[in-house]
């Protein structure tokens, strides 16, 4: 019977009989056998001395003692290479460990947040929910730092005057788009076609070959769709067959008209290049009258049978002729060169979009003098015109200026995440006031108020101050406020709604039960799939897949477009877990993925036809959880070759949350074959490269998991054969504990035979994704407890997030460390 891979230091119920029999003699002895070599006080190595510590006492150490439960828990110590305790003792050890650390828990119950600046993807959420305007968070600010993947860590959201200037553009721009233009001057947009096609919202049924996006229309009025280039070149066979050019918006047929066919060949075989021009004019500047706001766009061919025979079903080599060139084969009108849409033309002002809906809540010719107080809308965004809760109108304000400041409260309000004060009204009112001078419109002060709100620090940044009075030195609760704003972005990447931020300006989620609730409400909401794309994918190291370029001649059927599957596929495999609320361990096991047509080729799947990504139960074991999903294979890979180490590091970092130490500076790390010898596996070439002691301390710990993955290629593709080597796979190994394994389903037992390890793993980087920060050592007792809590539940994800909300890191701020205090006061001056 095969041992565990991984040791335990979360589950105290498992060990606790074993530890018990155990005397803290015992476990002195054993590190004074195995670790003082290294770590006594005069050799230090790594900057960890445990001789001398006081083993009664833990606790009075626990920083120390929880680097080396992590430390025990990827078995990176004692490092391969050097005497090893019999396994069970290492059980034992960290078992007791643990136990101990989380029952005599000393110091502080959560860490220090300090002032943050929302990311890019944080404020593009924002915008959207604030003035329904989408925006393209990498064209409107630059690249956030981040912090072990994540990009929301508060310490590394800091502002550059450059970065300010963006802020100020971006809100101007935002402003403009949200307001709008009853008179805008005339522009054209361009839309590819590869950036416009996407899996998981292809065209309608029923067309081929189509492009989907969305247009922001600036105001009502005629707008002129050109079709560029359908393929009608010199020597096409595209007008040999007819077909039927469609436009769509908003799912209505505003354009139809058939190309090809006889009379169209007829026409481009007579008069040439003439005839073809006037062909395509049919499709330029064609005119259709659109409402203002954005809208559904698609352009596309309605499918049918386009051939009589047999001739045009394959696309045969065409002529040479003298000169050797090929002549193309198009037999059908396509999309070559993408859709330019141009307008407004003779613009009649503009209707009531989505973002005027959530932006002008009140009308400025029916608000009276003394209309008194005005309630809320039951319908957020669907009545004309709606005022901020408990609003009042001043007895001496009347029309545009009262509906005006209804508008400038409703707005601050929402995007303050906070009640709106005088103050506050004081410093946003002059700003439509400066829209209105020199024959300024209603609209055009508004939007100065937007643009200003947009641009105020009380929307970019996020603060916790506690209650009234609380000193930065101490450690305090979160006001409901705070507590609602940290609740919010955690699960939706975006600001409180109206219903959390009522609750929390009645002080109502401090009540029992009441925050649960609203957790529970909140992960049913389709906002609450950020915590896939902005969560989960930068926990597993996705967002930047385009890095790995894969050789084109190593791997000529590796596209673009195959990557977006990949990213696709994992974004529905976690989403799907998510959503439905399942273990956290089944993004290990489970035996079902999301594929289409060209991916389930990749992955050598049968029965799957179309390009979109539908759920697939029916799958090989090789693709089980994450391990046998092509995104993280191709994350792990050169362009060239597999990586056993950078498998290896993903497997201990991401899955185990025992990152390796990073190897030294001027260490080697280039595994290229040389020029004139016989190629050899990986395997063969990375035995070579860890020959050196100092070398084996760590690749011993991190190759062997990734040799278990060697039968995926750079790509992804299963294979049993070394293309480059012509030799076989070998993908046996044998771990850190001692066991040997083969392949990649060996290793998944391995890792999910000590489910609690795994789910540790998810729950600190949720917690340092919904606290903003990187976790500290008195962190741990709590993460171990939200485990062992959320294991009753078979650590359903809801469980896990459930223990997060309610621990004191995630309810609390702790005190401001003295040097990080006495320069967040200089920098204030």
């Amino acid at each position: 019977m095969k041992r565990f891979l991984f040791p335990v230091a979360v589950v105290v119920a498992i060990g606790a009989p074993l530890a018990a029999s155990q005397s803290t003699d015992s476990y002195r002895a054993l590190i004074s056998t195995y670790c003082f070599t290294c770590h006594s006080t005069r050799l230090k190595t790594g900057g960890l001395a445990l001789e001398g510590l006081n083993l009664e006492s833990p606790a009075d150490n626990a920083q120390i003692w929880e680097r080396v439960l992590r430390k025990l828990r990827g078995h990176q110590m004692p490092p391969p290479g050097s005497p090893q305790p019999p396994l069970r003792d290492v059980d034992s050890f960290s078992t007791w460990l643990a136990n101990t650390l989380d029952t005599h828990a000393k110091g502080p119950t959560a860490g220090y947040v300090p002032i943050q600046r929302l990311n890019r993807t944080e404020y593009a959420a924002e915008v959207r929910a604030l003035v329904g305007v989408d925006v393209n968070p990498k064209e409107v600010l630059p690249q956030d730092i981040q912090v072990e993947g994540f990009d929301n860590i508060a310490a590394a959201l800091s502002v550059s005057p450059a970065f300010l200037d963006q802020f100020v553009a971006a809100a101007r721009h935002v402003a403009q788009l949200a307001v709008g233009n009853p008179d805008p001057r005339v522009s054209s947009t361009t839309y590819g076609i590869d950036a416009n096609r996407n899996p998981e919202n292809p065209p309608p049924p029923g067309t081929r070959e189509g492009i989907r996006f969305r247009h922001n229309f600036t105001a009502d009025g005629e707008y002129r769709i050109t079709l560029d280039n359908l393929a009608v070149g010199p020597y096409s066979n595209a007008l040999e067959n007819e077909s039927t050019v469609v436009i769509l918006i908003d799912n209505k047929v505003v354009f139809r008209k058939s190309i090809g066919g006889a009379a169209d060949l007829a026409l481009a075989d007579r008069q040439a290049g003439t005839g073809r021009a006037e062909i395509m004019a049919r499709f330029s500047k064609i005119p259709v009258q659109v409402k203002a706001g954005e809208h559904d766009v698609v352009v596309a061919f309605v499918d049918r049978s386009h051939v009589e025979t047999d001739e045009n079903v394959e696309n045969l080599e065409g002529y040479n002729g003298l000169t050797g060139s090929q002549a193309p084969t198009d037999n059908r009108a396509h999309l070559v060169d993408g859709v330019v849409v141009a307008g407004p033309y003779n613009p009649t002002g503009i209707s009531r979009t989505p973002s005027r809906a959530l932006i002008f809540v009140c009308d400025p010719k029916t608000v009276g003098a003394g209309a008194g107080p005005v309630r809320p809308s039951q319908q957020q965004g669907t009545s004309p015109y709606r005022a901020a809760p408990g609003s009042v109108v001043p007895a001496n304000s009347t029309g545009e200026s009262a509906c005006a400041r209804q508008i400038t409260e409703n707005l601050a309000r929402r995007a303050f995440r906070r009640p709106v004060s005088a103050e506050d009204m004081n410093r946003l009112m002059p700003f439509y006031e400066a829209g209105r001078k020199d024959g300024g419109t209603f609209d055009q002060g508004i939007e100065q108020v937007v643009a200003a709100v947009l641009a105020s620090p009380q929307f970019l940044y996020r603060a916790i101050r506690g209650p009234k009075g609380t000193s930065p030195d101490t450690e305090f609760a979160l006001t409901d406020l705070e507590l609602a704003s940290r609740l919010s972005f955690f699960l939706w990447n975006t600001g409180p709604d109206d219903q959390l931020l009522k609750l929390a300006e009645a002080n109502g989620l401090s009540k029992p039960g009441v925050l649960n609730q609203q957790v529970k409400r909140m992960l049913a909401d389709p906002k609450a799939s950020s915590l896939v794309t902005s969560f989960a994918m930068k926990w597993l190291n996705l967002t930047d897949l385009d890095q790995v370029i894969p050789d084109p001649k190593l791997f000529p059927g590796f596209t673009d477009a195959l990557r977006r599957d990949f990213l696709t596929e994992v974004e529905d495999f976690v989403g799907s877990a998510f959503s439905d609320d399942r273990s956290v361990v089944d993004l290990l096991t489970a035996d079902y993925t999301y594929v289409n047509d060209r991916l389930a080729r990749h992955y050598g799947i049968s029965g799957v036809t179309g390009s979109q990504f539908r759920r697939v139960s029916a799958i090989p074991d090789v693709r089980r959880g994450l391990l046998g999903k092509g995104a993280i294979l191709l994350r792990t890979s050169y362009g060239d070759r597999t990586s056993p180490v950078l498998r290896g590091a993903w497997v201990l970092d991401k899955l185990l949350g025992t990152p390796p130490t990073p190897p030294p500076p001027d260490t080697a790390t280039d595994l290229s074959q040389k020029a004139g010898e016989q190629p050899k596996t990986v395997r063969a070439r990375l035995e070579q490269h860890r020959s050196k002691a100092s070398c084996r301390m760590c690749h011993g710990v991190i190759d062997p998991i990734g040799l278990a993955l060697e039968n995926y290629d750079a790509i992804g593709e299963w294979r049993t054969m070394d293309s480059q080597a012509h030799a076989p796979i070998d993908a046996s190994t044998v771990l850190p504990t001692g066991v040997a394994i083969n392949g990649e389903g060996e290793l998944r037992n391995q890792l999910v035979a000590r489910p609690e390890v795994f789910a540790q793993t998810v729950t600190e980087k949720l917690l340092m994704y919904a606290v903003n920060r990187q976790l500290e050592y008195f962190d741990m007792p709590q993460v171990r407890a939200i485990v062992r809590g959320a294991a009753k539940d078979n650590y359903k994800l809801s469980s896990i997030i459930l223990g997060i909300v309610n621990s004191d890191a995630f309810r609390k701020q702790g005190a401001e460390e003295p040097a990080k205090a006495a320069v967040t006061k200089v920098a204030a001056r």
